[in-house]
């Protein structure tokens, strides 16, 4: 059986759009757009650099102990400090730690952490951090106190053991 109504025609495509025109831009708005594009690539490179530096150096937490041998008090919250007629009455916690370098130059402070009354002495935890890595040994100075030298392994791993009194 043949269909009665033939198939309608194909539709044929619809033209193509008008070319249109472009101005060409003038000089000064060619410079005007040039400049601002070299200048936000040139803010990019510098952003982008800026912040992608070396970076810091490797450092470590020094840390240790430093007790008082003598004259030492309890105090009310479970700690300890120097008597304040004892001649050692600026070691306390909260006393300023000064981590010096193999070349003399300070490198990191901290200062003297918790501290433990037992057995008449006073023992404080010391924790001195960004401490950096790469010193042949270092020099460590509670208060003014003169300085206690570590191997550069022994402050890396903790090793710190310093005594007054």
């Amino acid at each position: 059986m043949t269909d009665p109504f033939p198939p309608a025609p194909a539709t044929p495509p619809p033209p193509p759009a008008p070319p249109t025109a472009r101005k060409p831009l003038s000089p000064l708005a060619a410079g005007v757009l040039g400049l601002a594009l070299g200048a936000g690539l040139m803010g990019a490179v510098w952003a982008v650099s800026a912040n992608s530096g070396p970076g810091e150096p490797p450092t470590f937490t020094l840390e240790g102990t430093f007790t008082l041998t003598e004259r030492a008090v309890p105090d009310a919250d479970d700690g300890c400090s120097a008597a304040s007629d004892s001649g050692y009455d600026d070691i306390a916690e909260g006393t300023s730690v000064t981590v010096y370098g193999a070349g003399g130059d300070v490198i990191a402070t901290g200062q003297l952490g918790t501290s433990r009354y037992t057995d008449f002495t006073c023992e404080f935890d010391i924790a001195v951090p960004d401490v950096p890595k790469g010193e042949k040994f270092y020099k460590v100075e509670v208060s003014h106190r003169g300085t206690i030298q570590l191997t550069a392994e022994e402050a890396e791993n903790g090793e710190l053991a310093a005594t007054l009194g």
